[in-house]
């Protein structure tokens, strides 16, 4: 890490503290789920319950929460996961070991017909073997954090998963059956065929990964070689977990680099198309950037100073060929941290001189939109009255895998992530 000024610091701390508050305040208190995000009657994220499974242990380390209070906050939602139906019903928790994406705050049950999710599992499933590798001393309670979590993990089928095919399917649903999409190319599923590899008890084959790298796209864009993903979240959801740094699997090897290398460089590309600005929204420059999947302001169709635009809500916005609203998310710019803080603090710098986060209880907003005029900020533009859960977990754990590596280090004691790599072929660096 540089050496950062005092009000940098202040600044990472601040952003920290605030993002957190989200996993103590959002969560039903009898059951453990945290709510996906703050509209409304909204319901629960698997996927949020595994950023707040992550971040109470560097809550612990901060001094945002006891140790005690942690292992209350984590057993809770441990004993619920190991408490809920597993079954074809469609009103059940999960299936196969898997959960639906999203669950009923209060019941726990599957919510809005949604998917069995494979990669919400993921990010759930990494958030209890992070709990079961900090929570680690010979007490009851850090025993069965242990114990829960290695069971709940052990129990995902993931060859059940494949649905016959060379990867893993997107998700299924018991009406009627397995999702069309798969996870082929390169996206934020890399961590969900590490988990899927390691598995003690249903492993994926090694060809399973194969297939999936089989369909990367090695891209230049400006003066930038990479592997390429348009939205930032695609290059940075698996590094929360695991420290890619000098590590390499066959794919990556042949071009001579590493994954948090290719992050980087995915990185600087965001910067440059922001700073070129091909067209034309009002804000981006060097200083304003950072497209990935988020909510925006539309969906709605505007004639802004002669020209036609077109907003979206959500979507996965990206570079270079979109889509592209005017849309910024500023915390995919907090999670880029470790991969390139030269030029991600002084935009976070920036976000706060225009006044982007200055209101919400839980810092910065998930996205804002200087396009899309607004009275209330006439710099920002639109700001998204919620925050997500989704979002707020990589601003807690990037921030500290920046600051002091805490998480990357706690996962290379996870066998499994272990075993996860060493069968998808990674080797070299710390392994």
């Amino acid at each position: 890490m540089q050496s950062l000024s005092d009000q940098q610091t202040e600044l990472l701390s601040d952003l920290q503290s605030d993002a957190f508050k989200y996993f103590v305040h959002e969560v039903n208190s009898d059951n453990g789920l945290v709510r996906d995000c703050t509209k409304d009657g909204w319901p629960s994220s698997i996927a949020a319950v595994g950023m707040a499974l992550t971040a109470y242990p560097v809550g612990v380390e901060r001094g945002f929460i006891t140790r005690q209070e942690a292992i209350i906050r984590t057993l809770r939602k441990l004993r619920f996961f190991a408490g809920s139906e597993q079954s074809q019903n469609p009103e059940a928790s999960g299936y196969k070991g898997f959960y639906y994406h999203f669950l009923d705050m209060q019941t726990g049950r599957r919510a809005w017909k949604c998917e069995l999710s494979t990669i919400d599992s993921t990010f759930l499933f990494a958030g209890m073997l992070a709990a079961a590798a900090y929570f680690d001393h010979e007490t009851s309670e850090e025993i069965e954090i242990g114990k829960l979590a290695v069971e709940l993990y052990s129990r995902a089928d993931w060859r059940w998963a494949m649905n016959g095919g060379a990867t893993l399917a997107h998700g299924w649903r018991p009406e009627s059956g397995f999702l069309a999409y798969r996870w082929d190319g390169y996206d934020e599923a890399l961590l969900a065929y590490i988990l899927g590899l390691g598995s003690p008890t249903f492993p994926l084959p090694f060809e399973s990964y194969l297939a999936h790298t089989s369909r990367y796209e090695w891209k230049q864009i400006y003066d930038y070689e990479y592997l390429f993903a348009a939205p930032l979240f695609a290059h940075q959801f698996s590094h929360i977990w695991i420290d890619f740094r000098e590590i390499q699997d066959h794919f990556i090897r042949e071009h001579d680099l590493d994954y948090f290398e290719n992050t980087r460089r995915a990185t600087y590309t965001q910067r440059e198309y922001a700073r070129r600005n091909p067209n034309q929204w009002k804000g981006y420059s060097e200083v304003c950037w950072g497209l990935t999947a988020c909510e925006g302001p539309g969906p709605k169709e505007l004639t802004i100073d002669g020209v036609h635009r077109v907003f979206f809500d959500y979507v996965a916005r990206g570079v270079p060929d979109g889509p592209d609203d005017g849309t910024v998310a500023p915390w995919a710019v907090v999670a880029s941290l470790p991969f390139a803080h030269e030029i991600v603090l002084p935009t976070l710098e920036h976000f706060f001189e225009i006044e982007v986060g200055i209101d919400h209880p839980y810092g910065l907003e998930a996205t804002f939109n200087p396009t899309f005029a607004d009275e209330k900020c006439r710099e920002c533009g639109w700001l998204s009255p919620w925050h997500f859960g989704i979002n707020q977990g990589p601003i807690v754990l990037m921030i500290e895998n920046y600051r002091t590596g805490f998480l990357w280090n706690l996962m290379r004691q996870c066998s499994y992530v272990i075993d996860g790599l060493r069968r998808a072929g990674f080797g070299g660096g710390w392994l």
